[in-house]
């Protein structure tokens, strides 16, 4: 589950980590009543603007609506006009931002609208450095990365020059020793009070990401002050989703509609779907089975609309509300329903696909293939169920006769 900016702050700043004093506005008012007290309580008369979606790259991002415009906008108009000034800016940046369509690197050609904004306090930057904890899924272990290029884009520094990139183990039975901490510091060249700092900074930062399940946390930049504070300016945080059940509070972050609603709506029904940008919409029993199914798809000439994984012990309504997902995606020109039955019953698959069709209607082609438990029930029930389908005798046969149907 993906959080905002803001909430990944606020889960920092419960661990012990630093980030600049901030205000959340969901409206224009808000967002001007931020600035006052930002001002007044930290003494600076800079302040950020920046936009909360789910998609990073939003200081380079521009506005559908208003192109000139960024995502993340620093207002220093109360150095010389004091606050009236900043307010009378955040003003009109909130009134251009809030509503509009974000376009960034990452949230492809049709944006996101922004409904929040967060205003945060401005920070006397000295070194602007890079620092994550992300999980190793090879090793089940997290993995603290670093890097002295803060501001960039991990990836382009990665493949440009790697050996700039910092890495450090962690065992999850000590988490991040001293020396560890010592090392990524000393690394990152930061000496006196910045050094302490950084320490402190990268062992609850690694806790943090312990003990919040966390699959992603990144903080880029993170700013080194000109008098010593080690602060995380920017937050991206992604918690493991079925951990959420530990964190109950955290789960009442989730914001939905920054969601694909379809996804949304899966997850109700305790479904594994991800939309994809192809045509050939796949039900299928188990996440191996619906990778394979994918690349079968693909190794064929065909396109997945989505990756769909009703699981082991789906009922018949959870089939159904399956297939309806698929169903209501306009780029579907065909359904490979494929189903190796062992928990689940080929025969409730049956039931569920004929209850979707007689609901929804079919107006695509569907091709089935049925293999294992109540294999010959689930074939009966389908040939029974007056259903225009084409059978398939194996996978490879039943992508083949779908990505050719779809055409």
């Amino acid at each position: 589950m993906k959080l905002h900016e803001f909430q990944a702050k606020q889960l920092l700043r419960e661990k012990g980590i630093r980030t600049p004093e901030n205000r959340v506005a969901t409206t224009v008012d808000e967002a001007v009543a931020a600035v006052r007290p930002l001002i007044e309580s930290t003494g600076n008369s800079v302040v950020v603007v920046k936009s909360q979606i789910h998609a990073g790259g939003r200081g380079k991002g521009r506005f559908k609506e208003h192109p000139d415009l960024g995502g993340v906008n620093v207002v220093t108009d109360g150095l010389k006009g004091g606050v009236e000034a900043a307010e009378n800016k955040v003003r009109e940046l909130a009134q251009q931002m809030l509503g509009s369509t974000l376009v960034t690197v990452q949230t492809g050609p049709e944006g996101k609208q922004v409904n929040q904004l967060l205003v945060e306090q401005g920070i006397d930057i000295e070194r602007e450095l890079y620092l994550s904890v992300v999980l190793d899924r090879a090793t089940g272990r997290n993995i603290v990365m670093a890097s002295t290029e803060g501001g960039m884009e991990i990836e382009e520094v990665a493949e440009e020059t790697p050996e700039k990139i910092l890495r450090q183990e962690i065992d999850p039975a000590v988490g991040l020793l001293p020396w560890q901490a010592h090392t990524i510091a000393y690394q990152l060249g930061l000496t006196g009070d910045a050094y302490k700092n950084a320490r402190k900074l990268l062992r609850a930062l690694a806790t943090a990401a312990t003990e919040l399940d966390t699959d992603l946390l990144e903080i880029n930049p993170l700013v080194v002050t000109k008098s010593g504070e080690v602060m995380a300016l920017d937050a991206k945080m992604s918690i493991d989703s079925n951990a959420l059940y530990r964190h109950k509070e955290v789960a009442t972050m989730r914001d939905e509609s920054e969601e694909d609603p379809a996804e949304v709506e899966a997850s109700q029904h305790g479904l594994a779907f991800i939309k994809l940008d192809g045509n050939i919409g796949c039900l299928v029993n188990g996440a191996g089975l619906a990778m394979a199914t994918m690349d079968t798809i693909k190794g064929v000439g065909g396109e997945p609309a989505n990756f769909l994984d009703v699981g082991g012990g789906a009922s018949k309504e959870t089939v159904s509300a399956a297939f309806r997902l698929i169903t209501k995606d306009p780029n579907v020109k065909g359904i490979f329903v494929n189903i190796f039955g062992g928990i689940m019953r080929c025969d409730v698959i049956a039931e569920g696909v004929i209850a979707a069709v007689q609901e929804v209607g079919l107006e695509v082609p569907l091709v089935v293939r049925l293999e294992g438990t109540n294999v010959e029930l689930g074939k009966k029930l389908l040939d029974e169920s007056g259903l225009n389908l084409v059978s398939g005798d194996s996978m490879i046969d039943g992508a083949r006769k779908i990505v050719e149907l779809a055409r």
